[in-house]
């Protein structure tokens, strides 16, 4: 079997910076253990796999150790294909996925997410997040069963926060910190950690912003609001939060790699 294999640059509109995801369009679905070891050899941060079907296409994605419900950046890598590669001329796409119907829309060179957006619940602060993040945050959320957010109260402390991806492990939660940002071009800035997912750190996270952009909505009174993740490669996103519980997340993409499976 040999299969199409686009490398794709996300978040970003130059190469080696963004998040990179691996784009690889299907016929039919294969076992489930030969898409998650197409995504261990590629090493990505995330590899999404999607097929043609009636209304659109339905879409899956896999880290290199196991399979995740919603990813922001291979949406936006698996549209850019798309609408370059596969059918040139179309500026809208429905995916189909376990979180639900998935929008991307192509505006001139950015492409547009509308995805569901999801709420954070205030926790009381606790020490036992002082261990993982080595500082204690403004306050501490919990984002469904997935994943915790720490509020910090200056960009510094986000950008040289060093936590414990042992502890943070044992969890089997991501780590998502955030801080107002101290720039006028940007509103929010944040990183994240995955190493349940076999990702230390994310360079830029699309589906984060799900929960992201309307906590920090509510903080700025924003509903259309610039982001930045601080990761190594960085990362600049577009949020508008809509009225019907979904919100926009818009950035651009860039081809780095086209190349072929065998096997």
């Amino acid at each position: 079997m040999n299969l199409e294999l686009y490398q794709i640059d996300a978040f970003t509109d130059k190469v080696f910076s963004g998040n990179p995801a691996a784009v690889c369009p299907l016929r039919e679905w294969p076992d489930d253990k030969i898409l998650q070891n197409i995504a261990m050899e590629n090493n990505l941060s995330e590899t999404s796999f999607f097929i043609k079907e009636k209304d659109g296409y339905y879409i899956r994605w896999f880290t290199p150790t196991t399979e995740v419900k919603l990813c922001g950046h291979a949406t936006i890598a698996s549209a850019f294909v798309i609408f370059n590669y596969l059918t040139p001329g179309t500026d809208n796409i429905c995916f189909n996925s376990k979180s639900g119907k998935l929008y991307v829309r192509k505006q001139k060179n950015t492409l547009i997410l509308n995805f569901p957006q999801e709420l954070a619940i205030v926790n009381e602060l606790s020490n036992d997040y002082v261990d993982i993040l080595g500082e204690k945050a403004s306050s501490i959320h919990c984002i469904s069963d997935h994943s915790i957010m720490a509020v910090f109260n200056s960009e510094e402390s986000v950008r040289l926060l060093k936590p414990d991806l042992q502890k943070l492990l044992k969890l089997e939660k991501s780590l998502v910190v955030t801080s107002k940002s101290k720039l006028k071009s940007v509103d929010f800035v944040s990183r994240c950690f995955c190493p349940q997912e076999g990702i230390n750190e994310d360079p830029v996270t699309g589906s984060n912003h799900c929960f992201l952009g309307p906590f920090w909505s509510g903080e700025l009174n924003k509903k259309s609001m610039v982001a930045r993740q601080l990761s190594r490669r960085g990362g600049e996103l577009f949020i508008t939060l809509l009225d019907d519980n979904r919100i926009e997340i818009s950035g651009k993409a860039i081809l780095y790699m086209k190349s072929e499976i065998f096997f």
